[in-house]
């Protein structure tokens, strides 16, 4: 077993084990900021990778947009229950500026995947991952791990292993909230400040 499938498996049991238990005694409640400030968010590393069609895509090639950008595998429990949000948040909020890009880590490739997305009816771009790409973000030790990226290009938030449907949505939902036009995020302030003339 890779170390990145047992630190999925491991995850998955402890949220399983949550379900079943219940892991704190307190409500829990949606943090009130999900995403970074702009001032401590960087910039996501750009790849190139292959989609299911064998076409070249760029993580350069989202830019304007706000991205959610998962990586997960077929064998992954936890990524089988977010996919199925990604799929209605890519239908809610397409026409707005967003979409999500899938980022598979299957050993075994497409010849797995492509079953798979059909099967669940997956209507966003994916691609096939490899060590490298993981690599660019930190090294991707579990699965699902996800980034919501602003229009910028830049991370503003991340999540390890499985999140709140609401959490990811409310993130979602404040990045939408930053006009196309001005992709930095500086939504809010007077137009002298934000250096229009």
């Amino acid at each position: 077993m890779s170390p990145l499938r047992f630190a999925s498996t491991f995850a998955a049991a402890l949220v399983v084990g949550c379900l079943i238990q219940g892991c704190s005694s307190e409500p829990q409640s949606v943090k009130a900021a999900t995403v970074k400030p702009d001032k401590d968010r960087k910039d996501a590393p750009d790849f190139t990778l292959k989609d299911a069609d064998g076409k070249t895509v760029q993580l350069a090639d989202y830019r304007g947009k706000v991205l959610l950008l998962d990586f997960w595998a077929t064998w992954c429990g936890p990524c089988k229950v977010e996919i199925p949000w990604f799929v209605e948040m890519q239908r809610k909020h397409k026409d707005k500026g967003f979409e999500v890009l899938g980022v598979s880590m299957d050993d075994e490739g497409w010849d797995v995947v492509k079953p798979f997305l059909a099967k669940l009816g997956v209507n966003y771009r994916v691609v096939m991952g490899n060590d490298a790409t993981a690599q660019l973000y930190g090294g991707v030790d579990a699965l699902p791990t996800t980034f919501l990226i602003d229009r910028g290009g830049r991370i503003a938030a991340v999540h390890v292993g499985l999140t709140s449907r609401r959490e990811i949505e409310d993130g979602v939902g404040q990045l939408l909230q930053v006009p196309a036009s001005d992709p930095g995020g500086r939504t809010g302030l007077p137009a002298f400040f934000a250096g229009a003339r």
